[in-house]
This record gives C-alpha cells, structure tokens and sequence, in this order.
C-alpha cells in the first residue's frame, strides 16, 4: 500500500514540526527530573558533612568546657593562661553560625576554631585527635 506523494509530503512536514517540540519538551522534562535529582543529592551531602560538623564543634566544645571547669579550682599563672586560651575556644565556638549555611567564611572559621582546639590540647599536654568508633568506620579530625 503506497502513500500517495501528497499525503507522505504532509506528514513529513508534520513530522519535522512536531521534532523540535519533543526536543523541546523533553529537555524541559530531562531539565525539571535533573533538578529535582540535584536538590535530593545536594540536601543528603549538606545533611551529612553539616552532622559531621556539628559533631566535631561539639566534642571541642564538651571538651573546652570540661577542662574549663577542672582547671577552675587551680589558680596560678600556668592554668589561668590555659582558662584564658579555653575561654576564647568556647567563644568562638559560641561566635560560629550553625544556622547559616551560606556564610561566606564558615571554613575559615572552621579552621580557626580547629587551630585554637589544637592550641589548647598542646597547652594540656593532649593529643589533639579525635576519634569516634573503631576500624574503616571511624570518625577523625
């Protein structure tokens, strides 16, 4: 059964119009699924390393507070130099923005508070590595 040539021109042209529209809407489609797609990865990598964060500010922050109070009873020069540098880690853990993930120098602040927690072990005369759990799994700062 043969197509008259009249009616194949038609549906050709048809075809060729209807071509840039599919392209079109699939790309909108493929656009929207990869967005949505991206949003999901994005919130699980932001929740991740946001806890990872959160646990390693606050085991600086448990720490500094408890040497704070054991150093409180000691009154010489040696430990109120200790108070002082742990007062300033508890303050600038204080300082830090947990609630904005934008802040534009939330690693340069990460990093001072890494620095001064480092500063304060050496003072103590501690090992400055933090560990959670055991083996592969394990966490460290």
């Amino acid at each position: 059964s043969q197509v008259p040539q009249g009616r194949l021109d038609r549906r050709l042209t048809k075809l060729c119009f209807c071509t840039p529209r599919f392209h079109g809407e699939g790309f909108q489609e493929g656009l929207a699924e990869g967005s949505h797609a991206g949003m999901a990865e994005g919130r699980r990598y932001g929740a991740l390393h946001g806890a990872r964060m959160g646990s390693e500010i606050g085991c600086y922050l448990g720490f500094a507070l408890t040497w704070h109070c054991l150093l409180q009873k000691c009154t010489d020069e040696k430990n109120s130099k200790k108070i002082r540098a742990l007062d300033s880690l508890i303050g600038m853990i204080q300082k830090f923005p947990y609630e904005d993930p934008t802040y534009d120098k939330l690693q340069e602040d990460l990093e001072k508070i890494r620095g001064k927690y480092k500063q304060v072990c050496s003072m103590l005369n501690i090992q400055s590595d933090f560990r959670i759990g055991n083996g592969s799994s394990s966490l460290t700062f």
